[in-house]
């Protein structure tokens, strides 16, 4: 497949302060990544560079094979909805969605209006008077109605509930599997895309720590608990990215993927094993107590 975005050894600095450091990935076309890490990490200056709303200090970046900047050829195919999306006060839902075909080549009228619909949005209000939910909304539906080639949702689900989140993710998987395009969610609520992703990037601290295949990933760590004793002995020379204790007890943390021998030897010490969801891992692998770079995991 043709690469979508490439990023080699992309840096963004303010003074001293290197908001993204030395950072290398590259993402295919018609694939859903996962842009993942703490707040501060360095995952929106990574974006608003994809969208040429911020120039690099250093290091290269293609999108679509071409530098994004002053570029319509390559602006022109993206379409990235902010947490912090601004729209005109005075402008209607109906105003923003109708505006909205001359900037997306690819923008489906129907389809953004039946998304409305099934998200309750009462289309002659003007922006200024919706609630956070409603903003959120009218960013998702452009965002998938743009049906641009690349489209990125940076946090689009702020004020939603769960019903309407939900909505969301159906809707995704069920027009990007008729209209297949490279899609970045980035977000806090990763238990709830894990689904849907493909693929993971991790940003912590402004690096790269992880870039891999999403359902590699879910296999990548295990949680062993049952006596101190036994935990530790069986836990010996593995990469333990977390560990709490009780009294007599411990769990640990445990990167690496057991064989079938292994899992009957923890079995047998009376030792449970229980897989780590992706979020929990993520939460570990960044909670400033492990060090790992990206070539570790691939």
């Amino acid at each position: 497949m043709s690469k979508v975005v490439e990023l080699n050894r992309l840096t963004k600095s303010y003074g001293d302060v290197k908001a993204v450091h030395n950072v290398s990935f590259s993402m295919e076309e018609q694939k859903i990544y996962g842009l993942l890490g703490r707040n501060g990490a360095g995952k929106t200056t990574i974006m608003h560079m994809i969208t040429a709303q911020l120039f690099a200090t250093s290091g290269e970046l293609k999108v679509f094979g071409e530098a994004p900047f002053e570029n319509n050829h390559v602006l022109s195919q993206i379409c990235f909805i902010k947490e912090s999306q601004k729209y005109p006060d005075s402008y209607r839902i109906i105003d923003v969605l109708e505006i909205s075909s001359a900037f997306f080549p690819n923008w489906d009228r129907n389809y953004a209006l039946s998304l409305a619909e099934e998200f309750r949005l009462p289309l002659k209000r003007r922006m200024k008077k919706l609630s956070r939910g409603m903003l959120s909304a009218v960013g998702i539906i452009i965002g998938l109605a743009s049906r641009a080639p690349l489209t990125i949702f940076d946090e689009p689900y702020l004020g939603l509930d769960a019903v309407a989140r939900s909505l969301f993710y159906d809707r995704l998987i069920e027009d990007y599997s008729l209209h297949p395009r490279t899609v970045i969610l980035s977000t806090h609520l990763i238990d709830e895309v894990s689904r849907i992703l493909e693929h993971v990037l991790v940003i912590d601290n402004g690096s790269l720590i992880i870039d891999e295949d999403a359902e590699a990933l879910r296999g990548r760590a295990f949680t062993l608990a049952g006596p101190k004793k036994a935990v530790d002995s069986f836990a010996v020379d593995k990469e333990i990215i977390h560990r709490e204790s009780f009294g007599s007890m411990e769990s640990v943390t445990v990167m690496g993927s057991w064989e079938t021998s292994e899992r009957r030897q923890a079995e047998a010490l009376g030792l449970e094993l229980a897989p780590v969801s992706l979020q929990q891992l993520i939460i570990y692998l960044t909670n400033g107590t492990t060090q790992r770079k990206a070539v570790d995991v691939r």
